[in-house]
């Protein structure tokens, strides 16, 4: 599915208010509700929208923790890779985790309710010997920027509506 200036228009809107009515989203993206509600229902068939979910503020929450690991393993097999990310998706506390390419093998998102939570969580990786050679802490202090929104519009370029 080749994407459109309108199909933008609407998975913007949807970024910005996921919980926008079908009569309201058509108005902003300049559709009749019909033709509207049948693009959405066609992003959704071809997974450009993955689902919807409330954005939640943890500021609202007492001593909750994010804390960015960087992660090196000692072995690079594929074998190595797949027991690792195994692992850390059985850890609920761990919200993001991405393989990149530089120093360490992969970036690790944490959020706890504290320092010593994080601690217990990140030394039971350890000693589950996932070949884990090395790693290190990053302790959010301030987010003051942190967009769950993604720029379509420098991302994609439209095809000619």
């Amino acid at each position: 599915m080749k994407l459109d200036r309108t199909d933008l228009r609407i998975l913007t809107e949807l970024q910005k208010n996921g919980r926008i009515t079908n009569v309201e989203l058509a108005e902003l993206v300049h559709l009749s509700p019909s033709p509207c509600l049948m693009r959405v229902k066609k992003l959704q068939t071809a997974g450009y929208i993955a689902g919807y979910a409330a954005l939640i503020d943890l500021a609202k929450f007492d001593e909750i923790v994010t804390v960015f690991t960087e992660v090196t393993l000692s072995s690079h097999h594929q074998i190595d890779f797949d027991r690792f990310q195994q692992a850390v998706e059985k850890v609920e506390e761990c919200v993001e985790c991405h393989l990149v390419s530089g120093g360490f093998d992969y970036l690790l998102k944490f959020v706890t309710r504290g320092i010593a939570e994080y601690q217990a969580l990140i030394e039971n990786l350890v000693e589950q010997n996932l070949g884990i050679e090395k790693y290190f802490n990053y302790i959010v202090i301030k987010s003051p920027l942190a967009s769950p929104h993604l720029p379509l519009n420098r991302l994609f370029t439209p095809a000619t509506e």
